[in-house]
């Protein structure tokens, strides 16, 4: 599978516009995680925790919008963005979404 930010990609031709094409995730922290955060505010630096958890979140909704792509008949998504927003507190949406499309 193809993915690109851009309106296509350079050296293949978009034959069919498919559909749209997404993939979310929802993750909570852990209060362990959160107590560690805690202390890392205090003195500074990077919430590695936090950063592993996102990093994991972003590829899962990729997975899931990949596999959406493929069950429309793609084998490319273009114009590919994410989307991320607090269900609750505590607890956010990462979204992955795209235009599927068909390319040669």
């Amino acid at each position: 599978m193809l993915l690109s930010t851009t309106d296509e990609i350079v050296g293949k031709k978009t034959v069919r516009h498919v559909g749209l094409a997404k993939g979310n995730t929802i993750r909570a922290r852990h209060i362990g995680r959160d107590i560690m955060a805690i202390l890392r505010h205090i003195v500074g630096g990077e919430i590695t925790d936090y950063t592993k958890m996102m990093a994991e979140s972003r590829e899962q909704a990729i997975d899931r919008m990949i596999e959406d792509a493929q069950k429309m008949g793609a084998n490319a998504v273009v114009k590919m963005s994410f989307s991320t927003s607090m269900i609750m507190g505590g607890a956010s949406e990462i979204l992955a979404y795209g235009t599927a499309v068909v390319v040669e």
